[in-house]
């Protein structure tokens, strides 16, 4: 081992340890100044060429990332999310339905756009249709954080890690959703009856009479144009064309208006996760680079190329203990080089989002949700989440896993 190779495995494993714990003690860093700060410490210390470094950036995925983050704050600005808490505020008759609708919002929204995104936008309306309700508040909150993470599992655009694989892989758009879609779809079932289960109390409790009413604050105008291009790009994504491509071109058109100011726009997009991702790219480049990669991958071989449950069971721990995004970048060299490529990706998907559901810090999602809900005064403890995040995991884990080994 040369001395590159010496000094970039301390150096990746340090940022790794950063990113999973969310900080540095005694340091004001977040995940995004730490893969940052790592990315650039290995250029100055010389272990990685600039050139290598900006190489191992990829910018379909980072050009597809911040396109689903200008059409997510467009439809936000719209008043999107508004009129889809209008909707179930005047649909909804009973606890049960309520779960159910939040559950069915969550997971097809997260599938469509950034799973992140939605959460942003639906918490909010979650504990404002709660509380008018006198409802307990967790049950629904962790239908919807639960649901936005299985939900994403469908789609290449449903979360970072998927649009990581996608652009990876280079599988279709629409063999991803025909192949992952049916996993998302039971395990939003799945989620159902296990919160319906866990908090049975909460859903034996009468319903109020009377029909619930939501202010309106509505764009109807710019909805209607949203919805439109968003319809198109479904459209490009679904015949083919270039996701990254189809996706940018819908945002530009966006951009392109009278009556949303651009500045509101840009104060929605989520930036540090931008910068985060090209941090890790450099980082896990890092060890392509040193040839690391080479002798991790013949470590792991012998397991991941024996099937979809070992390659899922690896991908689902090491994204609970280093995240998701920098589990996918630590397989993303290796997998192109197994029997079935397709299928290896495939799984990579469903276990690195699946596996998010199992604790409050396995997604970024889960985040959202419990610090949204604690800043108005209700508490998603860590404790808490385990309830039916354990159960969901396992059951989802389980129905994906028996899925991608029966089919083609």
């Amino acid at each position: 081992m040369n001395f590159a190779s010496t000094l970039a495995l301390p150096l990746v494993v340090l940022t790794f340890i950063g990113v999973a714990a969310g900080a540095f003690p005694g340091l004001k860093m977040n995940r995004a100044t730490i893969a940052l700060v790592g990315a650039v410490a290995l250029v100055a210390l010389q272990v990685m060429p600039p050139s290598a470094a900006l190489k191992a950036i990829d910018p379909n995925t980072l050009l597809l990332l911040f396109a689903m983050m200008i059409v997510s704050a467009h439809l936000r600005l719209a008043g999107f999310f508004d009129w889809i808490g209008q909707l179930l505020a005047k649909h909804t008759r009973s606890p049960r339905l309520l779960l159910a609708w939040i559950i069915v919002a969550g997971g097809l929204f997260a599938a469509l756009f950034l799973n992140d995104t939605v959460v942003i936008a639906l918490t909010p309306l979650v504990l404002d249709l709660t509380d008018r309700l006198d409802r307990d508040p967790l049950p629904y909150l962790m239908g919807l954080a639960v649901a936005a993470n299985i939900g994403s599992t469908a789609t290449i655009t449903g979360n970072p890690q998927n649009i990581l694989i996608g652009q990876s892989s280079h599988i279709p758009f629409t063999d991803f959703l025909f192949t992952l879609g049916p996993v998302a779809l039971i395990g939003l079932v799945i989620a159902w009856a296990i919160i319906m289960y866990v908090y049975r109390g909460e859903f034996n409790r009468p319903w109020p009479d009377g029909q619930l009413v939501v202010t309106e604050r509505i764009d109807y105008q710019q909805l209607r144009k949203c919805l439109i291009l968003i319809a198109v790009m479904l459209v490009a994504f679904l015949v083919g064309a270039p996701i990254a491509l189809a996706a940018i071109i819908a945002a530009a058109t966006l951009l392109v208006t009278r009556r949303t100011e651009p500045e509101a726009v840009f104060a929605q997009v989520d930036w540090p996760l931008l910068v985060f991702f090209s941090g890790l790219f450099v980082v896990t480049g890092v060890l392509d680079y040193t040839h690391l990669t080479d002798r991790l991958f013949a470590l792991a071989e012998p397991a991941i190329r024996n099937g979809v449950v070992p390659l899922a069971l690896i991908a689902a721990g090491l994204s609970n203990l280093i995240s998701n995004v920098p589990a996918v970048l630590l397989f993303r060299s290796a997998i192109p080089h197994l029997a079935d490529p397709r299928r290896a990706w495939l799984t990579l998907a469903m276990a690195s989002t699946l596996a998010g559901n199992l604790t409050l810090l396995g997604s970024v999602a889960n985040l959202i949700v419990a610090e949204t809900a604690r800043a108005r005064g209700v508490k998603l403890s860590f404790r808490e989440y385990l309830r039916a995040g354990v159960p969901i995991t396992l059951a989802t884990l389980a129905t994906g896993i028996l899925w991608l080994s029966l089919v083609r």
